[in-house]
């Protein structure tokens, strides 16, 4: 069996306008040293992150706490937020349609689309592992819903508030096997 940690950022600074480089909050830096003390026992074998500053920052102290390295993949990105932005009317809009995208912006499809394969990937090179995976709301939310279509729009709205969220995912080889919540820390999503 393979096992993945996914850990969903904690709360970053959203008034950093750079996407890539957005930094965690003073709460959400302190916050990541909860995540290391939720995953100091649970074995992890690799660190995997979004290159996205605030993904990397929320496991660094757990992969610190382990004495490794985080590798970084890009399809673990999250979704590029066109110049709508990020409010409920949007999120339902994409949700109905994981084919939509505002201009300049990428739907869910498509980020579903290289996370799964970025995952699938990981799950055939380290068949076996326990894995801690960086990520993102949106992003997390479409590897869950590739895996139970069940997760939807207000699945993720119940979710939106959780920075950190770590869900731990187990596979037979690629072979979806269940879900179960680990941990959250509540604190209100803003744009």
């Amino acid at each position: 069996m393979t096992t993945i940690y996914f850990v969903r950022h904690c709360k970053p600074d959203s008034s950093w306008q750079d996407d890539r480089t957005r930094p965690l909050t003073q709460e959400g830096f302190e916050d990541s040293f909860e995540v290391a003390r939720i995953l100091k026992d649970k074995k992890i074998d690799l660190f995997i992150s979004s290159p996205y500053k605030r993904s990397f920052d929320s496991i660094k102290p757990a992969a610190e706490l382990y004495g490794t390295r985080i590798q970084t993949d890009e399809r673990l990105r999250e979704r590029k937020a066109g110049p709508n932005g990020n409010n409920h009317e949007m999120f339902q809009k994409r949700w109905a349609d994981f084919s939509y995208a505002e201009p300049d912006g990428e739907s869910i499809g498509a980020v579903q689309k290289r996370n799964i394969e970025a995952v699938e990937e990981i799950l055939k090179n380290h068949e076996g592992k326990t894995i801690a995976i960086g990520t993102h709301g949106t992003a997390l939310s479409s590897i869950i819903n590739y895996y139970e279509p069940s997760f939807n729009a207000d699945s993720f709205m119940k979710i939106i508030d959780f920075m950190p969220w770590i869900l731990r995912m187990d596979f037979d080889g690629t072979k979806y096997l269940g879900r179960q919540e680990v941990f959250h820390i509540y604190k209100e999503y803003k744009e």
